[in-house]
């Protein structure tokens, strides 16, 4: 795999990228804050369908520059940065698949560059915000009244190393994260190389708890404007609630929805062939 620097302002991100295909799929991991060897590693299979499958881990996170500037923790900026990437390794229109806050962006770079993009997997993520808050309620809630008590309790005091609150994090991610018996290494290795600034200005310091700049975000209303046919991707037991992923569907003008049970957050990861099969289809439609 080919590591290319970039860029980016007064900051240079990493960029990674496997294939030499005509047809470019940029990969736009989650968080923000969340290296991309989870999301991009599940996806190289694609270099062998004649894409030039491309990657970067985002200013803040991974092997990227880490400033300490909250600044630069903006949506808008990083919508400017995935331009940046884009433009300067010469991808042309390009296929984009994005998890979690890495949906958030693609959406947002859809709506800034829809010149730019052939289609977009949108995986686990929902486009308001304020709903999606009430599935990290309803999965806290399904641990029991005392534990969610608990949890506001030691988030509010500051002692979230406690072990009865590690032990609720614990079940929730196993449970709402990736519901697989041994994460894969991608999954460990993004997940041990956090970028905390962008991850606590823009989320907030609790895990299942948005308090950052992003807990208000709503782009409903503007879902209508987006021009590029989407594969929208939920799973049953996520905690980005399924039936939230299947509202944006109704507003967006040419989309799919594509559901897994038994999966979680990670789909990609926990049913690889119902996943791939899925996303294959929908990407020969529009390639």
């Amino acid at each position: 795999m080919e590591r290319i620097p970039v860029r980016a302002g007064a900051h240079g991100v990493t960029a990674f990228s496997e294939g030499e295909g005509d047809d470019a799929m940029l990969v736009v991991h989650g968080g923000p804050g969340v290296p991309s060897n989870y999301l991009r590693d599940a996806h190289l299979r694609y270099a062998a369908e004649g894409y030039r499958v491309v990657s970067w881990d985002q200013l803040g996170c991974g092997e990227s520059d880490r400033p300490d500037d909250a600044s630069l923790w903006t949506v808008e900026r990083y919508v400017d940065e995935m331009e940046t990437v884009r433009s300067t390794l010469g991808l042309g229109r390009v296929t984009l698949v994005g998890n979690s806050w890495g949906g958030v962006l693609g959406l947002e770079y859809c709506l800034a560059y829809p010149e730019n993009v052939t289609c977009f997997v949108c995986s686990s993520i929902a486009f308001d915000f304020p709903k999606v808050q009430q599935g990290f309620v309803r999965c806290k809630q399904n641990l029991g009244d005392e534990t969610v008590r608990m949890m506001a309790r030691r988030e509010s005091e500051g002692t979230k190393d406690h072990p009865e609150y590690q032990a609720a994090v614990t079940t929730l991610l196993y449970r709402h994260m990736c519901r697989m018996e041994s994460w894969p290494e991608p999954v460990l290795h993004s997940l041990s190389n956090l970028g905390f600034g962008p991850l606590r200005r823009m989320f907030g310091p609790h895990l299942f708890n948005c308090t950052g700049t992003l807990r208000s975000y709503d782009r409903m209303a503007d879902l209508h404007r987006v021009e590029t046919p989407v594969l929208i991707v939920a799973s049953e037991h996520d905690y980005v609630l399924p039936e939230l992923c299947a509202v944006s569907c109704q507003y967006l003008p040419d989309s799919e929805y594509a559901f897994f049970p038994g999966c979680s957050h990670m789909p990609f990861w926990e049913n690889p062939q119902a996943y791939h099969a899925a996303v294959a289809a929908f990407l020969e439609k529009h390639r």
